[in-house]
């Protein structure tokens, strides 16, 4: 192929730097009715079932659903939250707080249990939620909050949840993929990412696992057409095909991040890289003085947030565009109680790559007089 521009390493949550051979997989026009795009979408959901550590012979169905990874969660909430009951949100960043946006929008009656974004939630705070009202049917939570990047105890949650024999909901938008999860041992009865965030693919949709008995008993109660979670599943059952048009140049790219993923060494090889880049930013940033907003108890290694510099010549905007004419993208802080930006772990990005972003940093720093000194506490 012709050569292409270079494109700048994106050191964000996603869309993410992706590899040229999943970029190539989207030079191709297939119909969303060919047997060969039929086929594709099966191999998707049969190798995410995989991935997930399930298959349908377990009692599984892995659900492809257009658009960014907030439609599928709201497919989830319009289509699996009875149409009374209240839902529990657990919440500890912006993505959990969507979450209550979404339930509220559509009329549903809402528990928010809310924790600072630096802070871990409360397992026992749930079990007293659902001990003491039985009007709480379903329970979300967010794998890593994307906020702060912050790893919250899914599985023990998980644990609570199904104490009670309610329904459990499980936002792992980035996570899946890099972050090793037991779906039956967690007790998950809906799992939700994107094809944009660990997988290493393009954006264009989002994917649901979840355990087959406990879609099926979610008949009639979709607030929409669209966002019918049963629907879709059954469409893709009966003929293989999406409800309404697919983003097939999407799914072809999708194809190839999940063969990439198995050559990597599945779940564990990502993660593996995905770590050793963490741990190589987290020593080249504390060596320039910064400090991470979220305890290294609670971390994980996806994105990280960083404090601002108490220095008064830091000025986030001119740290942004300086690093972006180096040719680096990190992204803003999404706080809401401390002034933070945030560098992101995934992709496809390797130790060297990291390595780079932290000499463009220290000469940006330098540009801007900047001293390697930076407020700490929480």
């Amino acid at each position: 192929m012709d050569s292409l521009p270079k494109d700048k390493p994106l050191f964000t949550p996603g869309p993410l730097t992706t590899s040229l051979s999943v970029k190539q997989a989207m030079l191709r026009d297939i119909g969303s009715r060919d047997n060969e795009f039929i086929g594709a979408v099966r191999e998707l959901r049969d190798e995410l079932l995989r991935v997930g550590g399930v298959s349908q012979q377990d009692g599984y169905e892995a659900i492809l659903m257009q658009g960014s990874g907030t439609f599928s969660v709201e497919a989830v909430i319009v289509s699996a939250m009875p149409p009374s009951g209240k839902l529990l949100a657990v919440v500890n960043g912006a993505y959990g707080d969507r979450i209550v946006k979404i339930a509220q929008v559509h009329g549903i009656e809402t528990v928010v249990q809310r924790y600072r974004e630096n802070e871990m939630p409360s397992v026992e705070a749930v079990d007293e939620a659902l001990a003491a009202d039985s009007e709480i049917k379903m329970v979300v939570a967010v794998h890593c909050e994307t906020t702060s990047g912050i790893i919250n105890p899914i599985e023990a949650i998980g644990k609570r949840v199904a104490k009670y024999e309610r329904c459990y909901f499980v936002d792992s938008m980035s996570a899946f993929g890099a972050v090793p999860l037991d779906l039956e041992a967690a007790k998950i009865d809906f799992l939700v990412s994107s094809a944009n965030k660990c997988i290493e693919g393009v954006p264009g949709f989002g994917f649901c696992i979840c355990r087959r008995e406990a879609l099926l008993a979610t008949r009639g109660w979709s607030r929409t057409l669209s966002l019918d979670l049963l629907a879709q599943w059954e469409g893709l059952e009966k003929n293989g095909q999406f409800r309404f048009t697919p983003p097939t140049h999407t799914i072809l790219a999708f194809r190839q991040a999940l063969r990439e993923l198995e050559a990597e060494g599945g779940v564990a090889g990502r993660a593996a890289r995905y770590e050793e880049n963490y741990r190589t930013l987290l020593a080249g940033m504390r060596s320039l003085g910064f400090v991470e907003y979220v305890d290294p108890d609670l971390q994980g290694y996806i994105i990280t947030s960083f404090r601002y510099p108490e220095d008064p010549n830091f000025q986030f905007q001119k740290f942004y565009d300086l690093l972006n004419e180096a040719g680096f993208v990190i992204y803003p802080g999404k706080v809401s109680d401390a002034d933070c930006f945030r560098i992101g772990n995934i992709g496809r990005l390797n130790k060297s790559d990291v390595e780079a972003l932290l000499l463009a940093i220290r000469q940006v720093l330098e540009t801007m007089r900047v001293t390697p000194a930076v407020g700490a506490g929480n």
